[in-house]
């Protein structure tokens, strides 16, 4: 039988499109096509807009979806998971799919993100797999209709067939899937907290739903890599080390690339030492039977939450006159990894180099050496010095940043996490993201787009729980710390991409509050191992209720030992000015060209301008920046990803910018290139949201006037 799968069909020349998430199955995010280059591409101009009409603003929605677009089709997500089918030609909707129509009522999805769809085809069969909350949906490509033979009459919950499952478990299908014959492959986003679930990665017949095959990510008993955790029975209780990103793959060799993030807890590895295989590590699964090809770890033993970021760009690179098919994998740290497609070698060297072993915190055991390659150049850059602070703010403003620099713990990205503060620099979002690389392979180049912002890392005791029962007030103060803390600050005022909770009942009601506890909705995770009477514990203290403060603490969920960590940290907070600017001096965001050929970096801009300081005689600083990069035959790179709201194209060569367009709302995502009846289309996702900027609801397609 005939597998049409990812890469679809050969297209026509009148229609060619963007069949895959990130374009292909090599995640390179590269179109052959040329229509729109260097010299008309300043003429673009909005060809069509298609609004969802279901942003949720006060909750900041987003949209984080590269479409697809198969036979003049395109399929993408909505703010609120709706998945739709749109004319790719004009922007009108075809058929909308509605998850919430499958769900019990009053169900909150969890998590309003998704990074795209998969498509699969054999023969007239077509059909859509996406992700909302826990659930993969299967649509019929054509109708929007659920297909009734998959899994539970349309859909699979990713909670079922992991082994140790526990329905209370976050799990989230946040990035498609990736197909291989007839097997849908699939990770998850999964907490970051003690409680996590496993970060394994499946494998699923396309047709029914059934699992076809499993990796463990922590190794169980017997299998390879079992015996880089000390602990023995590590495997049934430490969760993370998930694929969150997507995939790439190599289909005609079968091989599957998964990058892993970090173990649970993210910042203290006392109850999980070792290096801890597999988390870190790019892995290369055998894509029919799920069975390790190689392995490669990028970080031993993490305690900085470095998960790596986005699939790796399957490359080819010429060394001494020869071609080497290559992953480039890059990271938050802000190196980039090149490695043999088929053996996992590194072709630049990489020296295991020591790093600071000592730890303020019972137990931990810092991983004495990590590898560090030679080649390519760092991205970013990764010190934070006297001489780095912000120009362009006050001398007192300069002052403070001085004294609280010298206050904190600094000189190395690897200094374990303590009760003194340390700087994480590159920041926990990056260096590179989620938005992934564009690889060349007319030039040999590929485009990276980081973040360079610097973050505040401390960890405090945790508190424990009395012996004697306890009220709301305190119970509620304590268990915040314990499973709040970290987002929300110790001030709940937030921090980073996360909301202050401060006067949350003027937004919120109680019965409100509790469902977000336990369901969860995008960067927060459900909650529902914490007992209810413990969720209205954490209501009463959040809101300030008095009078619910007063209540007894009479049914607490029982707690496991092996969860229960000594050390909470205390927020993802980021080291900003007085003004409220990054203490860093610009660059805060960059896009920058490395030539893998070399390892050398071709050329870096500043990539997205500062409002604030835009009218005050100031460089181009660029900003933070999420979504990715596409690259064409017609010499242009464009990317979107700012909190400026536009899109841009420069010219691929030499980072000249040739046009900019501004969107209805920013564009956290990354773009598709398709060509349909001749024209060429370029169409962003501008759901916003994110960084503090209003969110959007729309999808806009750009091309060339008719002449």
């Amino acid at each position: 039988m005939l597998f049409i799968s990812g890469e679809i069909k050969a297209q026509t020349d009148q229609n060619t499109g963007w069949p895959v998430y990130g374009g292909s199955k090599k995640s390179i995010r590269y179109s052959s096509l040329k229509q729109v280059n260097t010299s008309n591409v300043s003429q673009l101009q909005v060809a069509w807009i298609h609004h969802t009409e279901d942003a949720d603003v006060k909750g900041s929605s987003q949209i984080q979806c590269n479409p697809v677009i198969v036979d003049g089709i395109l399929y993408g997500v909505t703010p609120r998971l709706r998945l739709i089918a749109l004319d790719a030609e004009t922007g009108k909707q075809k058929w909308l799919f509605n998850p919430e129509n499958y769900l019990p009522p009053n169900t909150n999805l969890g998590v309003n993100n998704s990074r795209g769809v998969t498509y699969w085809q054999s023969g007239n069969d077509k059909r859509i797999l996406y992700g909302a909350g826990s659930n993969i949906y299967e649509v019929n490509a054509e109708t929007g209709e659920l297909e009734k033979d998959f899994g539970k009459g349309g859909w699979i919950d990713l909670h079922d067939d992991l082994e140790l499952s526990n329905k209370t478990w976050y799990i989230a299908g946040t990035s498609p899937g990736i197909i291989y014959k007839d097997l849908y492959i699939v990770g998850g986003r999964v907490n970051e907290s003690a409680n996590a679930a496993p970060g394994s990665i499946r494998a699923f017949d396309v047709r029914t739903g059934k699992r076809r095959w499993i990796f463990h990510t922590v190794p169980h008993p017997g299998e390879y890599g079992y015996d880089t955790w000390e602990d023995k029975d590590a495997w049934k209780h430490i969760g993370g080390a998930n694929c969150w990103t997507g995939f790439s793959m190599d289909e005609k060799r079968g091989i599957l690339y998964a990058p892993t993030g970090s173990a649970s807890f993210d910042f203290y590895g006392g109850k999980r030492l070792g290096s801890g295989l597999f988390a870190n590590t790019l892995l290369a699964l055998d894509a029919a039977t799920g069975k390790l090809k190689w392995h490669y770890q990028v970080i031993h033993h993490d305690m900085w939450d470095k998960d790596l970021p986005a699939a790796p760009a399957l490359v080819t690179i010429k060394r001494k006159g020869k071609a080497i098919d290559a992953v480039a994998q890059p990271t938050k740290h802000g190196f980039l990894f090149i490695l043999d497609r088929v053996t996992g070698i590194p072709l630049y060297p990489v020296h295991e180099k020591p790093v600071p072993t000592v730890s303020e915190l019972d137990g931990e055991k810092p991983w004495p050496t990590q590898p560090i390659p030679t080649l390519p150049q760092p991205y970013v850059r990764q010190s934070f010095t006297d001489n780095d602070i912000n120009p362009y703010i006050s001398e007192q403003s300069k002052a403070e940043v001085l004294s609280r620099l010298k206050g904190y713990r600094n000189g190395s990205m690897f200094l374990p996490p303590g009760k003194i503060p340390s700087v994480i620099f590159p920041g926990f979002d990056g260096g590179a993201e989620w938005g992934g690389p564009a690889y060349d392979p007319q030039t040999g180049l590929i485009y990276i787009n980081a973040n360079e912002m610097p973050w505040i890392l401390t960890m405090v005791d945790a508190v424990k729980p009395p012996d004697k029962i306890e009220t709301f007030a305190a119970a509620g103060e304590r268990l915040f710390a314990k499973n709040c803390m970290a987002c929300h600050g110790q001030d709940r005022k937030g921090s980073g991409n996360y909301p202050s909770l401060i006067n949350i009942e003027k937004k919120y009601n109680k019965d409100q509050i509790l469902t977000l506890l336990e369901t969860g909705r995008r960067m927060m995770p459900s909650f529902k191992d914490v007992s209810l009477q413990e969720r209205e514990a954490i209501v009463a203290f959040i809101t300030g209720d008095e009078k619910e403060g007063q209540r007894k603490l009479t049914s607490p969920a029982p707690l496991d030992p092996y969860l229960d960590l000594p050390y909470e940290m205390t927020g993802y907070n980021k080291f900003l000015t007085s003004e409220g600017l990054p203490a860093i001096s610009p660059p805060w965001g960059t896009l920058n060209a490395i030539n893998l050929n070399t390892g050398k970096i071709a050329w870096k801009i500043p990539l997205g301008e500062e409002e604030r300081l835009k009218d005050k005689n100031v460089p181009i600083t660029g900003t933070e920046n999420y979504g990715g990069p596409v690259v064409t035959a017609g010499g242009l790179v464009f990317i979107a990803a700012t909190k400026d709201a536009k899109i841009r194209a420069f010219d691929k060569w030499n980072g000249k910018q040739l046009w900019e367009a501004k969107l209805p709302a920013a564009g956290f995502a990354t773009p598709s290139v398709y060509l349909l009846n001749g024209k060429q289309y370029l169409v962003i996702a501008c759901g916003g949201g994110k960084l503090g900027v209003p969110s959007g609801d729309a999808y806009v397609a750009f091309a060339l006037p008719v002449k």
